[in-house]
């Protein structure tokens, strides 16, 4: 059966399996990177309270807050029927950490290039997201 004008373009053999693992791998690093962020306030060493209570400017108190917040989001992230929101929930929390860091004059790409990863990740495992917000044209 010849491909007509309007059908999508017949993907490569392998391709899926490569999306795969690409998409396993950008949901698993930013998951991780934000999982032991979340442990670590927890845990509470002291450069840790250093950098949130003296530097950035947050009380002690709202560490586990912003714990459980993180872990939620996480949560809301990993699951597939959520994925999406939350991708958005992620991308408030790393957007007031990205605000938080510009404030203090700190550099801010580490939680942007996270927040690009949550939804690099999202992009390759939900093809309603590939559809809505195709990179190229079709033809």
């Amino acid at each position: 059966m010849a491909q007509g004008a309007d059908s999508p373009p017949t993907p490569r053999a392998g391709a899926g399996r490569g999306r795969a693992w690409a998409a396993g791998i950008l949901t698993a690093a930013p998951a991780l990177a934000l999982l032991s962020s979340a442990v670590m306030k927890v845990a509470r060493p002291p450069q840790v309270l250093d950098t949130f209570v003296g530097k950035l400017g947050y009380p002690a108190h709202l560490l586990p807050v912003l714990s459980a917040l993180e872990v939620a989001c996480v949560v809301v992230y990993l699951i597939p029927r959520t994925a999406v929101l939350g991708a958005v929930l992620l991308t408030g929390y790393l957007g007031g950490a990205v605000a938080t860091h510009v404030r203090v004059g700190d550099a801010f790409l580490p939680p942007l290039v996270v927040g690009v990863l949550v939804w690099a990740g999202l992009y390759l495992r939900d093809a309603r997201l590939r559809a809505l917000l195709p990179l190229r044209a079709p033809g």
